[in-house]
């Protein structure tokens, strides 16, 4: 299968259509497509996709309550015409306090609709997965029983220098 990436015309810098060219034309060049391909159907690509896209549509939501309901309450309680205009005076100084306001609801709310519409059923998910798949819940032992990232990277160091001892020894020997 060849592939050919031409560069367009009038463009700056072909550098990045050789690069392209290139990889693509290598031995290997059918494979990197192929793993392109595997890289971009993997789970956690295609969930994060959809993650941004729901977020996105979220934002709506948010911006629609925060607009209509959050932002009149907080601009009558600082007397203002909106939540832009809700200033605190302080002597001679001015402070918006309106922008942040709305900022930290914002916030807020999608936190709060993040940790119980999906962080918390997705957790009930995996518990109910679990019992399916084990027959009981997760003991607080087998939790303990799991070794932590530091232990596992110190496993991971001392094979590696394990590995590397062993190949220096069969270089020597021959």
């Amino acid at each position: 299968m060849t592939i050919a990436v031409e560069r367009p015309p009038g463009s700056l810098n072909g550098t990045a259509c050789a690069a392209l060219d290139r990889a693509l034309r290598t031995e290997q060049g059918e494979g990197t497509v192929k793993g392109f391909r595997e890289f971009i159907m993997r789970g956690n690509v295609i969930e994060l996709a959809v993650a941004v896209i729901i977020g996105g549509a979220f934002t709506a939501i948010v911006n629609s309550l925060v607009d209509g309901i959050f932002n009149p309450i907080i601009a009558a309680i600082f007397h203002a015409d909106e939540i832009n205009g809700a200033v605190w005076q302080i002597g001679p100084v001015s402070l918006g306090v309106g922008a942040v306001l709305a900022a930290v609801i914002n916030f807020l709310l999608i936190a709060i609709v993040v940790y119980f519409l999906i962080i918390t059923p997705m957790n009930k998910l995996n518990e109910h997965l679990y019992v399916l798949k084990h027959g009981h819940k997760p003991s607080e032992a087998e939790v303990e029983a799991a070794p932590s990232e530091a232990e596992l990277l110190t496993e991971i160091r001392d094979l590696l220098a394990a590995q590397q001892a062993s190949g220096e020894r069969d270089a020597s020997q021959k």
